[in-house]
């Protein structure tokens, strides 16, 4: 992200491990001063989970059959203007 200058960052996790991907993810954006970066997981998130995905930072959580459509117009909503 840092490299590319990236202003979304999207995962696809089927595995379970949102739990421990993310929170690992936020903390080295924030340690690389890329807390601008919109990020969003896509995948099998149990409800339980969404909350504290969500305060940790990730903006977007799209589930199983979420249309793309929807997908599109978040990130073309929040991502970073570029000036």
């Amino acid at each position: 992200a840092l490299q590319e200058d990236a202003d979304v960052i999207g995962l696809s996790i089927l595995s379970g491990a949102h739990n421990h991907i993310a929170p690992r993810l936020m903390q080295l954006l924030t340690e690389k001063g890329l807390d601008d970066v919109l990020v969003l997981i896509g995948g099998i998130i149990p409800d339980v989970d969404i909350p504290k995905l969500k305060g940790i930072g990730v903006k977007g959580i799209f589930l199983p059959g979420t249309p793309m459509q929807e997908i599109i117009e978040f990130i073309n909503t929040n991502a970073r203007a570029r000036v």
